[in-house]
């Protein structure tokens, strides 16, 4: 194979590699919104059930996970997630599903102690500040401590955005068919190896871009002050 041809190949991988990633990002950091709520929350039976399920998807590999959603339906019910009517007989469709479902929930667990992290590293003297001056607790939140909690929680959330282009890679445990598959792909068609190599600069490429982009935000909050 010519270099064009393998660069497109690597292209078409590389497109459901964003696809998951952007993906996963817009779906996993509102629900770790939530999870973050049930992990603070006063009532306990609820705060007990969340900070334990955060502890296992935490400390549990993301490969793992993946092959649990992926695999354990049909070992433990005898009926593969693939002929679930949802995704109508495509195992395109089944293998993308479920990579995109464990990495949201694996990734909002994450953003979820970063958030909780966030929330709390603001002083209390701040609440108590906005609620002397008459204000009610929601425009404390909203008009005080948000853009602040934003500001703290910016660079962790833009290191596991960084880290979760690299974790999609991961996908490939279930075939979906992102860049590295593809590479692999050529490798058992066409016996040739430095594809594996060539997708590095795919990765760094959407980094450097990522990184830029988290690094002109930083600079946007500069001028608040916790």
């Amino acid at each position: 194979m010519s270099f064009l041809e393998v660069t497109l190949s690597l292209l078409e991988g590389f497109g459901t590699t964003v696809l998951l990633f952007v993906s996963t990002l817009l779906l996993s950091m509102p629900l770790g919104l939530v999870l973050m709520f049930g992990t603070t929350t006063k009532f306990l039976p609820l705060k007990v059930l969340v900070r334990a399920f955060v502890y296992i998807i935490r400390g549990t590999p993301l490969m793992l996970q993946l092959m649990v959603v992926y695999y354990i339906p049909g070992i433990v019910f005898g009926y593969s997630v693939v002929r679930w009517p949802i995704f109508g007989g495509s195992v395109v469709a089944a293998q993308f599903c479920c990579a995109l479902f464990t990495f949201v929930i694996n990734y909002a667990c994450y953003f979820s102690e970063i958030y909780r992290g966030g929330i709390q590293s603001i002083p209390k003297g701040q609440y108590e500040a906005g609620q002397v001056l008459g204000m009610t607790k929601s425009q404390v939140f909203f008009r005080i401590i948000l853009m602040q909690v934003v500001k703290n929680v910016l660079p962790p959330v833009s290191n596991e955005t960084i880290t979760l282009v690299k974790d999609t890679a991961l996908a490939n445990t279930i075939a979906v068919a992102e860049i590295v598959f593809s590479a692999e792909r050529m490798l058992n068609l066409h016996n040739i190896i430095w594809p594996m190599f060539y997708t590095g600069a795919f990765y760094l490429a959407f980094n450097a871009l990522l990184t830029f982009l988290f690094g002109r935000i930083e600079k946007k909050l500069s001028y608040i002050r916790s």
